[in-house]
């Protein structure tokens, strides 16, 4: 059945009602050489509210700081009913060392840029955005859980971190008492699917919201890449240059293509783009909340709000599934097969929970 943006989800193991499609602001702002000026901004912004929409995602250093301070302005007047998700960790400030990370000192100083740039009190969700390999959990859960004691931060979540991290943290959260992690954001789409292997069964498992970004596989699921591309060859003057980005990030490959060509089979079957379908497997992805779109125009977020149209049927999803599969890896096949199905449960039949 269709969804609208009214159809709200809970986020994790909270009672925090969102969006099922997020609408995210990294566009907002031109300072990076792409994106939109302040009046499609507030275009964007405001459809997605019309529609229903209540869930923002930002961060700290997008474009420049505008995206924050652009989401302030717009948000004047209806602030309590929405709900924004800003991130911190990356650096605010080039040579300045405690400027960036995920400890203690930078996570206050974050925390109040981002307060005044958004011209709130508080902040909704808080991410970790970038995990770096040098802080100690216990100081990252511990000032998260000092901000939400001061009511600066409501929810907590990571991204872009390691599930084995991710785990641990929680259960530290859990057995000290400190605020609990209620969301992760990875990227996550039919061309990027690693993260059903450990991130996704982990976040199901320890409470966590699964916000996928990127859910259109860097544009590649809008069907605007062809064979063609593989070559590698440069943009034509005027040309977006996403297609050399996504080049050197080996997003253009057969297999990639591959996935491509049977979502537009699946698009052309179900009378919708390709985007839209693609979008739509992973917005209907009972292990997903809410996936975060982006958008330069305010076309573009009416197409991609489509995506809330599409109803994939068991036939089609079964068709988009075998085409993006991904080798489960090690436990994961051994596991699954027969051979220590047998060695553990012989000829029994075990039911499993729920």
């Amino acid at each position: 059945m269709p969804l609208t943006l009214d159809t709200y989800r809970l986020l994790g193991r909270s009672g925090l009602r969102v969006s099922p499609l997020a609408l995210g602001t990294a566009t907002f702002g031109t300072e990076w050489g792409w994106g939109a000026g302040e009046e499609e901004s507030r275009r964007l912004f405001d459809r997605y509210i019309e529609q229903g929409g209540n869930f923002i995602d930002t961060a700290a250093t997008y474009t420049e700081g505008s995206s924050e301070r652009l989401l302030g302005t717009f948000a004047h007047g209806r602030r309590e009913s929405l709900v924004l998700a800003t991130k911190y960790s990356t650096l605010r400030r080039p040579g300045d060392p405690n400027s960036g990370g995920p400890h203690r000192k930078n996570l206050f100083a974050s925390v109040e840029s981002s307060l005044r740039r958004l011209n709130t009190d508080y902040i909704d969700l808080l991410y970790l955005h970038v995990w770096d390999f040098t802080t100690p959990v216990e100081e990252i859960l511990r000032g998260l859980d000092d901000l939400v004691r001061q009511g600066k931060v409501l929810y907590v979540a990571m991204s872009n971190v390691p599930a084995w991290q991710i785990s641990r943290m929680q259960a530290i959260a859990d057995l000290r008492g400190w605020a609990p992690l209620v969301a992760l954001q990875i990227e996550y789409s039919l061309i990027e699917r690693t993260g059903e292997r450990d991130l996704i069964p982990m976040a199901r498992e320890m409470g966590l919201g699964v916000v996928p970004y990127s859910p259109l596989g860097g544009g590649l699921l809008t069907g605007k890449y062809s064979r063609a591309d593989l070559t590698g060859a440069d943009p034509a003057p005027g040309e977006s240059n996403r297609k050399s980005f996504n080049a050197a990030l080996g997003m253009l490959t057969e297999r990639n293509l591959g996935i491509v060509d049977a979502v537009k089979e699946v698009a052309l079957e179900a009378g919708h783009t390709p985007a839209q379908v693609g979008l739509a497997w992973t917005l209907r992805n009972p292990a997903v909340t809410a996936p975060v779109i982006g958008a330069r125009t305010l076309t573009q977020l009416e197409h991609n709000l489509g995506a809330l149209d599409v109803d994939l049927t068991p036939a089609h999803r079964a068709r988009l599934d075998e085409a993006g599969a991904i080798e489960p890896g090690i436990p994961h096949a051994l596991l699954a097969g027969d051979h220590l199905r047998r060695a553990t449960r012989g000829d029994l039949t075990i039911q499993p929970r729920g």
